[in-house]
């Protein structure tokens, strides 16, 4: 059986994080008064929070394999690797086209090549060329992917176009969901992994964000149909971050769910009691990374699916 989780975890430390104003149009999440606030420390603080969430994990018994960025070219979200590539179970890489053009300078192949050292890559597959039409697909920012039973759920967007997702779901054998979700101010929402996260035996989506009664219960009878326990958040808690969410696992098995004190403050004692029930929840200071990058703990790990040499 295809795990959903994986031990294995691929992050970015950044050198020189900072409001990226190339993204900002299409990120509600991105707070352009706190990135001109904070420019001057961004970087100093990001890190900060970077490296305590790393030395936590780890603790935890995470493999969280670090890779520096580099300080050319500049790449104020590199932070963020899991919208420009994934690995995946069947010892498939693959690399996503980016909207933003600073954010294509992202994808990096001496990672890929480090990743190989350690883990079995026998197929790669590049999305990239489709920029060139100007349609996107950032990677599990895109996308949901519940692994498990092969299916990928996905809000449209400037950044998820509809024949990416077909070219994916071709590639890889995933059934696709896909709905429109808007924010509280009727703006399209940006990525799919700020609506909803699934774990193993659990999704946290915020419903009321899918406008479409019909698309809302085709996403919910999806989730409940394999398997998964629905537990709903509000829109109030979705911009939390309280969706941007990743259940991870120790080497040892134990199942952990990674979120921001910002998300995991947002929920009440009901949602934690039944999160609790699953895995053991961990949360992070990541203020700075929010505020600057509209992006949250999720964004911030890519997971190695790959088979290990």
């Amino acid at each position: 059986m295809r795990s959903q989780t994986t031990s294995n975890i691929l992050m970015i430390r950044p050198v020189n994080f900072g409001f990226n104003q190339e993204t900002a149009e299409s990120n509600a999440f991105q707070d352009a008064e706190f990135g001109k606030q904070n420019q001057d420390k961004a970087q100093q603080i990001a890190l900060k929070e970077f490296d305590e969430m790393v030395e936590q994990l780890q603790k935890s018994g995470v493999n969280v394999i670090v890779i520096e960025d580099t300080a050319e070219p500049h790449t104020p979200d590199s932070i963020f690797p899991n919208n420009w590539i994934s690995f995946h179970g069947n010892g498939s890489v693959i690399m996503y086209p980016m909207q933003a053009e600073n954010r294509r300078l992202e994808r990096r192949e001496d990672i890929i090549e480090q990743i190989g050292e350690t883990f079995y890559i026998n197929r790669r597959i590049d999305l990239s060329g489709s920029e060139a039409e100007n349609k996107f697909l950032e990677g599990t920012g895109s996308m949901v992917l519940d692994r498990k039973y092969k299916i990928a759920y996905a809000c449209l967007s400037p950044r998820t176009h509809e024949d990416i997702l077909k070219e994916f779901s071709v590639q890889m054998n995933y059934e696709i969901v896909s709905f429109n979700a808007i924010d509280g101010s009727g703006k399209q929402i940006y990525h799919t992994n700020v609506v909803m996260c699934i774990g193993d035996m659990f999704a946290v989506i915020c419903l009321e964000a899918i406008p479409d009664l019909d698309e809302r219960l085709m996403v919910r009878n999806s989730l409940e149909q394999s398997g998964k326990r629905v537990v709903e958040i509000t829109l109030q808690q979705m911009n939390q971050f309280a969706g941007n969410m990743l259940e991870v696992k120790s080497v040892k098995g134990d199942k952990i769910l990674v979120m921001s004190s910002s998300a995991y403050h947002s929920l009440t004692t009901k949602q934690i009691d039944i999160l609790d029930d699953y895995c053991t929840i961990h949360h992070f200071d990541l203020s700075m990374i929010e505020g600057n990058g509209g992006g949250s703990a999720r964004c911030m790990m890519a997971e190695i699916h790959l088979p290990i040499k």
